[in-house]
């Protein structure tokens, strides 16, 4: 009975699962697999409370159950309890000095903990530990992109993607590493070649085909394909915030709103606001004191569900963005988009979208990545995102019918330790807001 619970819980049916531990509880008293098990089911079900009852009831019979103290700190580290986690991770290895899943979760924990320096050592153990597991190899290198001190850092976290894919040639992750990691140091031809063998694994996938346009090895698509999109920010949606604030200094919202409000005076929560792109919601907390109605869109379910605990906004949709406006004229005072044009290449449909869906006297708002030069190009860069220059913004502003458009250079965050140039760009439709005379 015990097995069978095991198959349908790791099968995600939790409601015969549970019904299963708790028939085998009834059967035999404090039977600590079944303990252990339904703790974690508990957690999975939102009631880590009784998970972690459950999980110490079972470690009370076996108290050297290593499995079970590594499950008990994933629930602490789970609800943010990092300091609880440790210490479970401490006792699992403690019982058993190699398991790795204990060693990385340590790891983590001081990681989010910033105890860089153990964090460090205890991502370098993985490897000294399990040699021929991939994913030790692949977590060593992602903490050493993480935190890159010098070039030297980079060339570490390659080596540590190219064992993990020596150990498992299927290891997607670790060719997406590599290829991301070699483009941060310039190496475009071996990128190419990381993105060419994941697509040989993974030909459907829209993720390898976009970053292998973005390298050079393919003619670049005029924006990002949907899917592409969806796929990348679904699965960086439980670590987006993290990422960019903490590792990234991620400025874009902030500098973008910034600039706005110096338009739009003193908050009166009287316009009507669309966050276009609005991911995890970043914008909505400085930009709501000025909206009476707050909206926000993106292709990402994963992110817009952050959005959604997050809060402040009157409704949240996942659409295409141009589409979208398309069909809503007329409908917002103001539209902001921070770091969601950097998907567009052509930028002349989106704008043209956006200006229709804006009221007389509203503000288009939104960043880029900036491109040098005054030829009016535009290019995929070896990151996935495009970036352009001035002359070419200023042309689509003035084609999509904007006018009074502001274009100012600004860090938006940075890269490998370095600035990444942007601009933020401010374009008025034309007319008169409600209001004026």
């Amino acid at each position: 009975m015990l097995q069978q619970a095991v198959e349908v819980h790791r099968a995600g049916q939790l409601d015969a699962a549970e019904a299963l531990y708790r028939k085998v509880l009834q059967t035999r008293a404090g039977q600590p697999d079944a303990l252990h098990f339904l703790g974690v089911l508990c957690h999975q079900r939102g009631r880590s409370d009784e998970g972690i009852r459950l999980i110490r009831m079972a470690l009370r019979a076996v108290p050297r159950h290593a499995d079970a103290h590594n499950n008990l700190g994933n629930i602490h580290k789970e609800t943010g309890e990092l300091a609880e986690a440790e210490a479970c991770y401490r006792r699992a290895l403690a019982c058993d000095g190699h398991h790795i899943d204990a060693l990385g979760n340590l790891a983590l924990v001081l990681e989010a903990q910033q105890r860089f320096q153990e964090a460090r050592r205890a991502y370098a153990d993985l490897p000294e530990r399990a040699p021929q597991l991939s994913r030790a190899h692949y977590l060593k290198g992602m903490y050493l992109r993480r935190h890159v001190d010098e070039i030297a850092d980079l060339e570490q976290a390659v080596a540590c993607f190219r064992s993990a894919i020596r150990c498992d040639g299927g290891n997607v992750r670790a060719l997406d590493a590599l290829g991301v990691t070699l483009y941060m140091l310039g190496r475009r031809d071996e990128a190419v070649g990381a993105y060419r063998d994941w697509l040989a694994h993974e030909p459907d996938n829209p993720v390898p085909r976009h970053m292998l346009a973005a390298c050079g090895g393919e003619a670049a698509p005029p924006r990002a394909d949907d899917a592409y999109v969806r796929d990348v920010f679904d699965q960086f949606a439980e670590s987006f915030d993290e990422q960019l604030l903490e590792n990234l200094d991620y400025r874009a919202p902030q500098v973008l709103v910034d600039a706005l409000v110096g338009i739009l005076g003193a908050p009166a929560h009287a316009l009507d606001v669309l966050d276009a792109g609005c991911g995890t919601g970043l914008c909505g907390p400085l930009i709501r004191p000025h909206a009476r109605r707050l909206d926000g869109v993106d292709l990402s379910g994963g992110m817009l569900e952050k959005a959604r605990l997050r809060g402040g906004y009157d409704e949240l949709v996942v659409a295409e963005l141009t589409a979208y406006l398309r069909e809503r004229p007329e409908r917002w005072d103001v539209v902001l988009s921070a770091d969601t044009l950097v998907y567009f290449g052509d930028l002349g449909e989106v704008l043209a979208a956006a200006h229709a869906a804006l009221r007389a006297g509203g503000w288009m708002a939104f960043t880029l990545e900036a491109l040098d030069g005054g030829n009016g190009r535009l290019e995929l860069s070896s990151s996935g995102r495009y970036q352009h220059e001035r002359g070419y913004v200023e042309q689509m502003l003035d084609e999509a019918g904007f006018v009074e458009a502001r274009m100012t250079a600004s860090a938006l965050r940075k890269e490998v330790g370095k600035p990444v140039a942007g601009w933020v760009v401010l374009a008025r439709k034309g007319g008169f807001a409600r209001g004026q005379a």
